[in-house]
């Protein structure tokens, strides 16, 4: 799965601490997403579009692998 965190992290000027922070997890969880090594759970999911203020769809896009 892709995602745009970095990208909306750019956006508001935040790092990956202070994104952790917000969202309760570890920077390292913030990180591994950011690369592509970790799939958050549909909670921390919500959590992120809320703090970035959009929908989950623009933060989170399915590959064609991620299909099976």
């Amino acid at each position: 799965m892709k995602n745009t965190i970095k990208v909306e992290r750019a956006k508001k000027n935040i790092t990956q601490a202070e994104l952790a922070v917000l969202a309760k997890v570890s920077r390292q969880t913030i990180n591994a997403m950011e690369l592509g090594k970790y799939v958050p759970s549909t909670v921390l999911a919500l959590r992120l579009a809320q703090i970035f203020t959009v929908e989950i769809s623009e933060i989170f896009t399915l590959e064609d692998s991620d299909w099976g």
